[in-house]
């Protein structure tokens, strides 16, 4: 029985270096061709690859096409590779009327096949007057990312305006040959579970199974997230009503109308005498620092003189 239980433990440990073998292999093909680009063949299909990034960037797509590389014998070949393009935009616009752009701007989304996934609206003063800012978070398919730009930028006059695109390629096919190699091992460790005969054996490969199966889990969470933001592209729009200018206009006293004149005179008058009860206030201490002695100084003279008088 320990025989068995040691060649379950060897077996087990022996798929998973299989699985980590595996994925270094998959890591190591990627590099071997990053390495094979000094090549004459590697260095013409990184060339025309850049151009078609380029031009699977204007064509709003979520992949680029790199055409054309030089084989040995001289002859052109074509050699497509599919590329997987995460697209972003971000503009900023000045607008006449912020509902009209904002519905706009929600029109076009809708008829391009894309959705609203985050707003704001802002209502700021300036003066007596106010105006409103916003910004919409859209998601477009990603063939319709740069014809939704266009859209877009008509609504008003573009303060800014930026795209990106971010090659995942080599990181989704990564992830879903490492993702098929967990699956496999996942499957062979079920078997040894259907023909484990101990409580240690289920136990031992139960643990292993749960944690393939955790990692299967979080791979596939990280290839549907890169799958959704390449087939939907990401714009934000900021949409910006003119802030008024500030108001320069004056109004003479005399076109003041009386009701309103008479009270502005009491607001003003009852302003005067608050000041002044206000000031006393403030002066009080200071008078009866001063006036208290001075008072003693004229009694006393005071109290002089009338004894200088009683003498006489």
């Amino acid at each position: 029985m320990d025989t068995r239980r040691l060649l379950l433990v060897v077996t087990v440990a022996g798929l998973v270096a299989l699985a980590g073998c595996a994925g270094a292999g998959t890591g190591g093909a990627g590099g071997g061709a990053d390495a094979g680009g000094d090549t004459p063949e590697s260095r013409s299909l990184e060339g025309d690859g850049a151009g078609a990034s380029n031009g699977g960037e204007d064509g709003g797509g979520d992949t680029a096409e790199a055409s054309y590389a030089v084989s040995e014998d001289g002859e052109t070949v074509a050699a497509v590779a599919e590329r997987r393009l995460i697209r972003t935009g971000d503009v900023r616009l000045t607008v006449d009327s912020f509902a009209e752009a904002d519905a706009e701007a929600r029109s076009i989304v809708d008829e391009r096949g894309g959705f609203v996934s985050d707003a704001t609206r802002e209502t700021r003063e300036r003066g007596d007057e106010n105006y409103t800012v916003g910004e919409l978070t859209l998601r477009v398919p990603s063939e319709e990312f740069d014809a939704t730009m266009a859209d877009l930028e008509s609504l008003g006059e573009v303060e800014r305006a930026t795209t990106e695109s971010r090659d995942v390629t080599d990181r989704i096919t990564d992830l879903e040959a490492r993702l098929e190699n967990r699956r496999a091992e996942r499957d062979r460790l079920r078997e040894l579970y259907e023909d484990a005969n101990t409580t240690e054996d289920v136990l031992a490969v139960q643990s292993e199974l749960a944690d393939v199966q955790t990692e299967i889990e979080r791979m596939e969470t990280q290839l549907a997230s890169l799958e959704e933001r390449v087939a939907l592209s990401t714009i934000r729009v900021e949409l910006r009503e003119e802030p008024p200018e500030p108001s320069t206009v004056s109004t003479a006293w005399y076109d003041t109308g009386v009701v309103a004149a008479f009270v502005e005179s009491v607001h003003g008058l009852a302003t005067v005498l608050r000041a002044i009860v206000v000031g006393a206030a403030y002066a009080a201490p200071y008078l009866l620092a001063v006036s208290l002695p001075l008072l003693g100084v004229g009694f006393a003279v005071r109290r002089r003189l009338s004894r200088s008088s009683a003498e006489d």
